[in-house]
């Protein structure tokens, strides 16, 4: 895939399918990911200028969605925020990858609330053999 002769144009896709991100797209997708992550307040300009090392000028025009941070500071977001990863990966053509990597997040949450599951049924087996083993004595010392 190569880029075209004239203009600002990101090819994207399959080459020939007419579907392309224009200059403006790309730095609106990501400050709006940024935006649904962490919000649009000076805190979240400040958490995401320390993630990255960039300016705080320079993050509030990624909020603003004037421009798009590069290279470095793209994975740096991309790396603790999973909806710059995912639009990372939907501009990119991956929609499957961020399908796999939605998957794998409820995977995890699901084994992670399965154990809190069977903690409390554990805890209520413990409780009901206590309390069995606490009538079988009171009876027997009656």
């Amino acid at each position: 895939m190569s880029f075209p002769k004239k203009g600002k144009f990101f090819p994207f896709g399959i080459e020939g399918d007419g579907h392309v991100i224009d200059e403006l797209s790309y730095p609106m997708v990501i400050s709006l990911a940024l935006k649904r992550s962490i919000g649009d307040s000076h805190s979240a300009v400040k958490t995401a200028a320390k993630w990255t090392g960039a300016n705080e000028r320079t993050v509030k025009n990624w909020f603003k969605g004037k421009y798009g941070p590069s290279g470095e500071h793209l994975m740096s977001l991309a790396n603790h925020c999973d909806e710059v990863m995912e639009a990372m990966m939907l501009l990119a053509g991956r929609r499957s990858l961020s399908v796999s990597v939605k998957l794998q997040d409820l995977e995890t949450r699901l084994e992670l609330a399965l154990q809190i599951v069977r903690s409390v049924a554990n805890e209520e087996t413990q409780r009901e053999r206590l309390t069995k083993r606490t009538k079988l004595h009171t009876v027997a010392s009656a």
